[in-house]
This record gives C-alpha cells, sequence and structure tokens, in this order.
C-alpha cells in the first residue's frame, strides 16, 4: 500500500474520532450553559445543544473531506507523520475556533437576557408617584 494511502487513513481516522469526542464533550458540558443561556427552558436547551452538535458535525466532516487531497505524495515515514501533523494541526485548530465561536455568540445571548431580566423591577410600582413641581 502506497504512504500516501496510509497517510489518508490514519489522518481520517484521528479526524473523525477527535471529531466526535468534541462534539460529545461540548454536547454533554454545554448542556448547563445552554439552559442558562435559554432561561432555564431545558426542552428547548436540549433541542438547540443537538442542533448544535448536528451543525458540528457537518461542518467539521465537511472540512476534513475537504482538506484531504495531498499534493505531494509520501515517500517516506518522515513525510508522513509530517504531512499527518499539518492535517490534524488544522482540524483541531477549525474545532478551536468553532468552538469559540459558538460560545461567543451564546455568552452574548446570556448577557443580553441577563441584562432584560434586571431592568425589569421585581415589584411593579404601586400607586407610588413623582411629586408635582410648583405644587
Amino acid at each position: 500500500m502506497d504512504l500516501t494511502v496510509v497517510a489518508y487513513v490514519v489522518y481520517l481516522l484521528i479526524s473523525v474520532a477527535l471529531t466526535i469526542w468534541v462534539a460529545r464533550t461540548l454536547s454533554r458540558n454545554g448542556r448547563i450553559f445552554l439552559a442558562d443561556v435559554l432561561k432555564g427552558d431545558e426542552k428547548l436547551a436540549e433541542a438547540v445543544n443537538h442542533l448544535l452538535v448536528v451543525g458540528f458535525y457537518l461542518v467539521n466532516f465537511g472540512f476534513v473531506a475537504l482538506y484531504l487531497s495531498q499534493d505531494e505524495a509520501v515517500a517516506n515515514a518522515r513525510t508522513l507523520f509530517e504531512a499527518l501533523s499539518v492535517k490534524l494541526g488544522v482540524v483541531l485548530l477549525v474545532l478551536g475556533v468553532m468552538h469559540l465561536g459558538n460560545v461567543y455568540v451564546l455568552n452574548k445571548i446570556r448577557r443580553r437576557g441577563a441584562m432584560e431580566r434586571q431592568m425589569v423591577p421585581p415589584v411593579p410600582p404601586q400607586g407610588w408617584t413623582a411629586p408635582v413641581a410648583g405644587a
């Protein structure tokens, strides 16, 4: 078997395994954060969590597939490891950037919701009126 094909197989196996592991980890640990963002609505948080995981899989598997091709043939073990390190490094950076982007957006939503909750008085005004000027 050609070393280029070995590089492809190893790249796909590691990239798919990393994507699945990251998605499961983020999904499991992000439920509490999503519930807070969505004001305690557990069913909506679970639905949004599932949609985020599906989108995460689609984008990452698509990127992994597009990034599969190799311009140069892999001639020896050294170039095999170099090619894998570059490809896997880029995949990991994309996973990290996607995660940070999601957290940034969800945190903005969370902050906006917290600010809206602070602006609402806990008890509506009860017959109090401001003094009239000049009276």
